[in-house]
């Protein structure tokens, strides 16, 4: 048994290591890579089809409305999101591929060692997120207030809340098995060191959430605060052995984003109350860099209340529940 500790969190990290070890030999570098762009085109694919459905729907409900708003118009408005969080399942479709047919193992592999999520560590890592949430939007408010009331009226906001959930539930479970499942996992069972296994899908999950609209401070700041979150992800499955706690810390973080209180213009749609957008100007150097501070703040906190040995959601490793 190899411990890492610290001065009031302790790790074991016997589940990971059995965790590490489930894939069978055909989990090569070459046929994880060959797996890794199979994801990526049937993601493609499906990103396509779907966008494509999207905008026909938008546009011909756009001629009946007689207005016109183009491209980011479709992209910014409750179709364009339903289409985008929708088109997270050619992820899902790639993994099945890459796990059937390239390396010969169930999709459940990925899961964790038991092949289940663990719904206790599930349950909690959304709680904690809740918690440092809100916590995360005080510290916000204080740095910029004026938070308006979103556009979406209440009985619309019920009606979507549930669809809304299962999609962000499918875009983060997603980018969950991906990165903290299929790449994590095939990569530390081929290397024992943690800045390949670790690292490199924190940096590509990091890398994707570049916004091209967003000043390069606020860009840097949300990089930061995204790789410390990333960070924390990757540390509960190397805690846990499962992924349990990291889809339910991911789940919580988007659909508080999604529903409640939005950060970003082109996904406020359904959320019931809009901060001041991000990609928006006004924001100063000394305000990205307080944004990132946040962000890691929060981050560590998240850590605390899910590992801390004697906090109520201490998440469990895998082997000491029943998955």
């Amino acid at each position: 048994m190899v411990s890492g500790k610290g001065p009031s969190v302790t790790i074991d990290d016997t589940a990971f290591e059995r965790y590490r070890n489930t894939p069978n030999a055909r989990t090569t570098l070459p046929r994880l890579l060959l797996g890794a762009l199979v994801v990526v085109v049937l993601w493609g694919a499906t990103t396509a089809a779907v966008l494509l459905a999207g905008t026909h729907v938008y546009f011909a409900w756009q001629a009946a409305a007689a207005s016109a708003s183009g491209m980011e118009g479709f992209l910014a408005s409750p179709i364009g999101i339903l289409s985008a969080l929708a088109s997270f399942a050619g992820i899902w479709i790639g993994l099945w591929v890459a796990m059937r047919w390239v390396h010969g193992e169930p999709l459940s592999a990925l899961l964790g060692a038991s092949r289940r999520v663990s719904r206790s560590d599930f349950l909690k890592g959304l709680v904690a997120v809740l918690i440092t949430s809100l916590v995360s939007e005080i510290l916000l408010y204080l740095l910029a207030p004026g938070i308006a009331r979103g556009t979406i009226s209440l009985s619309s906001w019920l009606l979507f809340a549930i669809p809304i959930a299962a999609l962000t539930l499918l875009q983060t479970s997603s980018e969950e098995v991906l990165f903290r499942g299929y790449l994590l996992r095939g990569l530390a069972n081929r290397f024992r060191s943690p800045f390949i296994w670790a690292l490199l899908p924190g940096l590509l999950f990091t890398s994707l959430h570049w916004s091209a609209s967003s000043s390069a401070a606020i860009n840097a700041c949300v990089l930061v605060s995204i790789a410390a979150f990333a960070l924390l992800l990757t540390l509960l499955v190397y805690a846990t052995g499962n992924l349990g706690a990291a889809l339910g810390a991911h789940f919580g973080n988007n659909l508080t984003g999604f529903l409640i209180i939005s950060h970003q213009e082109s996904y406020n749609s359904f959320a019931l109350l809009n901060a001041r957008p991000l990609e928006g100007p006004g924001w100063t150097t000394s305000d990205a860099i307080l944004i990132a501070l946040i962000g890691i703040a929060c981050s560590l906190l998240t850590i605390v209340l899910l590992l801390h040995p004697r906090s109520p959601l201490k998440v469990a490793s895998e082997g000491s529940h029943a998955g």
